[in-house]
């Protein structure tokens, strides 16, 4: 009896799944290593915001809770066809980033993808303003994290003084049009702001520059926009009020927090996706195929990476 049989684990193959799980623990380890050297960075800034063991284990178990669940989401929307637009809007190093990474890390990257645009181009600045933006739309069983959006002319755009005033009123006469549009098209939209201290930006933005690894989020225009301040909450105010649509609300992140404004995000995410388990069919795995003519030819040794570590 071949002891590899798919109705049996083998104990190396059970071993084998304890050491991948492990794995990909390190991998939100790691992650959480990076936001805990910024934190440490900006410790004199403001008070150290203590975490117990306890805490920390309670984050781990829930982060990998709900990412279970997103990928029981993630199977929903495949199986129905369901298109799903998810925007994340907020201030500079508010954690827009470090949402996206922890929803997508388990996620296929064909079903869910991430549109991070640039600065627009000198043709695209003369197209109708949405319209870069419905090119990174989801088909059917299809869902998109924008990391920043069309409010951008909301925002940067308006405060930076990179539209016009007359371009800025056609947007908020355009935009909750277009949501509507989307919506009665068949795509679910949701908009999080992720909202930070006057404070707590500014501690992040310190760690940032002291930091090598994180210096490249830095760029003169999120510098500008630390001493625009008051002017990005004027922005931010006039864009809830004449955005805010009951077809397409604005949900509000606390996020001074990054480990509860995730946990918190997530869930609400998945509250607002009227998702169910998909079954599945049992998987087998095939029996290779074996030939008595066939052997492996080894590697040439100048072709293999030096094994360094």
């Amino acid at each position: 009896m071949n002891e590899d049989r798919n109705d049996s684990i083998h104990p190396d193959i059970l071993e084998r799944l304890h050491r991948d799980l492990a794995d990909s623990y390190d991998e939100e380890f790691e992650l959480e290593l990076d936001d805990r050297i910024e934190d440490q960075l900006g410790r004199d800034l403001l008070p150290a915001q203590g975490e117990s063991k306890e805490e920390r284990s309670l984050y781990f178990r829930e982060l990998f809770r709900l990412q279970g669940e997103l990928v029981k989401l993630q199977d929903w929307v495949m199986a129905t066809g369901h298109k799903l637009v998810i925007v994340f809007e907020g201030r500079d190093a508010a954690g827009k980033g470090g949402i996206i990474k922890r929803i997508t890390q388990r996620l296929n990257p064909r079903v869910c993808r991430v549109a991070a645009l640039p600065a627009p181009n000198d043709r695209e600045r003369t197209q109708w303003y949405f319209q870069r933006y419905v090119a990174h739309l989801p088909a059917a069983g299809e869902i998109v994290l924008f990391d920043r959006s069309w409010y951008n002319r909301a925002g940067v755009e308006r405060v930076m003084g990179f539209c016009s005033d007359a371009q800025y009123e056609e947007f908020f006469r355009s935009a909750p049009e277009f949501e509507r549009m989307l919506m009665r098209s068949g795509i679910q939209l949701i908009k999080y702001w992720f909202s930070i201290s006057d404070e707590e930006q500014r501690s992040r933005f310190l760690a940032r520059i002291h930091d090598p690894l994180k210096q490249w989020k830095l760029s003169p225009m999120d510098l500008e926009s630390r001493r625009r301040w008051e002017d990005y909450t004027r922005a931010k105010e006039i864009m809830f009020e004449r955005t805010n649509i009951a077809e397409a609300p604005w949900w509000v992140v606390p996020a001074d927090n990054k480990k509860k404004a995730r946990l918190n995000c997530i869930h609400h995410l998945l509250s607002q996706v009227p998702y169910a388990d998909i079954p599945h069919q049992p998987i087998a795995l095939p029996e290779r195929l074996r030939s008595e003519d066939y052997a492996r030819r080894p590697v040439p040794a100048e072709l293999c990476v030096p094994e360094v570590y």
